[in-house]
């Protein structure tokens, strides 16, 4: 099994077609990209068939912005990658407020894929809904 084999490919995301009128599809490190975004995007019991599917940080969008949030956003995080994405290792998450919107998480994962040992980054953005 070549490390292409078990890196894999998926469809897309967000879902279009190719241009050659197929369903596009993401391949190796991008599909794992992806998956990850996948992954956060969820809420868990979003998907009827798999409800633990999914991160929990959607539990905390009207969390206040403090070091507790921060701390289960970087919990919530890591275990959901852990649990669904066998294909990486997570070496660090890293939670920070953005200076110019106080509400804007920036979620930092540094990450090794298991097949290749090549080490990447991936920031995602999540944000939570202000109490007025």
């Amino acid at each position: 099994m070549s490390d292409g084999d078990f890196l894999g490919s998926g469809w897309a995301f967000p879902f279009r077609i190719s241009p050659s009128g197929g369903i596009a599809l993401q391949r190796h490190e991008r599909d794992i990209d992806e998956a990850i975004r996948i992954i956060l995007s969820t809420a868990k019991g979003e998907r009827h068939m798999r409800p633990q599917f999914g991160c929990g940080i959607h539990e905390l969008v009207f969390a206040p912005n403090n070091a507790t949030t921060a701390g289960l956003v970087e919990s919530y995080v890591e275990e959901a990658i852990g649990w669904w994405e066998p294909r990486v290792e997570v070496l660090e998450v890293n939670v920070d407020t953005d200076d110019d919107e106080r509400n804007l998480l920036i979620i930092t994962i540094h990450y090794r894929v298991r097949a290749t040992n090549d080490e990447r980054n991936l920031v995602y953005p999540f944000y939570l809904i202000r109490s007025e």
